[in-house]
């Protein structure tokens, strides 16, 4: 357990808190594995590169992940006034997120379980 003043440990916790620009999209029905086949194409590009790759990728998940991208150059923009043709994705990763169990009836009365699997998808951008 921490020592002080509530006040004391709220303000040291505070000065600790990452500064790069950010965004994250909760809950994506999206399994890890597929969202990832895109985050790895994108890691470590300059932001032009990545929006282009995203853009032009068949996969579903790569709608997702463009508009993270989006909202997280916005932030950039907004919130810590960096230029947009310095930014490039520095991290980008997704957690497990629930699992939604459904059934499927099967032969002679059985049933299967068909797992809907979400992710937690996060990028992270900063300045070249």
């Amino acid at each position: 357990m921490a020592k002080g003043h509530r006040s004391q440990i709220k303000r040291e916790r505070n000065a600790n808190k990452d500064t790069r620009p950010s965004a994250k999209l909760s809950y994506a029905r999206v399994s890890v594995q597929k969202a990832c086949f895109v985050l790895d194409a994108i890691r470590g590009k300059d932001v032009q590169t990545a929006l282009g790759i995203v853009t032009y990728n068949p996969r579903y998940a790569s709608t997702l992940i463009k508009k993270l991208l989006e909202s997280a150059i916005a932030n950039a923009e907004n919130n810590n006034n960096m230029n947009r043709e310095k930014l490039f994705v520095e991290e980008c990763y997704a957690n497990k997120g629930p699992t939604m169990k459904r059934i499927r009836p099967r032969a002679r009365g059985r049933a299967y379980r068909i797992e809907k699997r979400m992710s937690h998808i996060t990028v992270v951008l900063n300045e070249r």
